[in-house]
């Protein structure tokens, strides 16, 4: 018996205050070929335990644009408990001395392996660093048990998100329609933000 909620096809409308994307979760099966990463121009530096208002500014940096706003909710306690397991690896990428992105790796499951960010901030796109910066979290996260390593994007992320990740050797397995209460109405985000999406209450 197939449980697997059932979406009509056609068009479904959304309550005002709402925002929907659809989801693509890619994944690896296999450790890629990497180029010489010692001669790659980007630095992955290991953050232990960050300090939150040190890390949400990063995180807001890196996705405020892209609706990234989930770990922009949580209170003090719950941010800290996340950041501070021991399965969560946060890292800051650095080329030539400056900051270009954040990722972040979750080994609660050591076999499958979730890189749960990956974002270069704004003024360092478009310069060839983002390919570089995925080699060096691919290799930390093949580096230990892992026999898949996976991740997912949106539609509302940058438009050229889902097809770096597929030249970077991530395939599509899955697809999902994600709805949530529009984080600018809620005051997680400014109004202005991402005016690509427009605010309807």
């Amino acid at each position: 018996m197939n449980n697997e909620p059932v979406i009509p096809d056609g068009y479904t409308d959304l309550a005002p205050g709402k925002i929907a994307s659809v989801v693509t979760y890619l994944e690896m099966r296999s450790r890629p070929p990497l180029p010489d990463l010692a001669a790659a121009f980007v630095a992955l530096r290991r953050v232990s335990n960050p300090e939150l208002d040190w890390y949400r500014l990063r995180y807001r940096r890196a996705g405020a644009r892209w609706f990234w706003f989930s770990r922009l909710q949580m209170t003090d306690e719950q941010l800290t408990a996340l950041l501070h397991r021991s399965t969560t690896e946060f890292f800051l990428a650095e080329s030539a001395g400056s900051e270009i992105g954040i990722a972040e790796i979750d080994r609660s499951d050591p076999v499958n392996v979730e890189i749960t960010s990956f974002a270069l901030f704004a003024e360092s796109m478009g310069k060839g660093l983002g390919r570089p910066f995925m080699a060096k979290l691919l290799d930390r996260a093949w580096d230990q048990s892992a026999t898949r390593v996976w991740l997912h994007t949106c539609s509302l992320d940058g438009p050229t998100a889902l097809t770096f990740y597929m030249k970077c050797g991530f395939r599509p397995y899955k697809r999902a329609i994600e709805v949530t209460d529009d984080p600018r109405i809620r005051g997680i985000l400014p109004e202005d933000t991402a005016p690509q999406v427009p605010i309807i209450r």
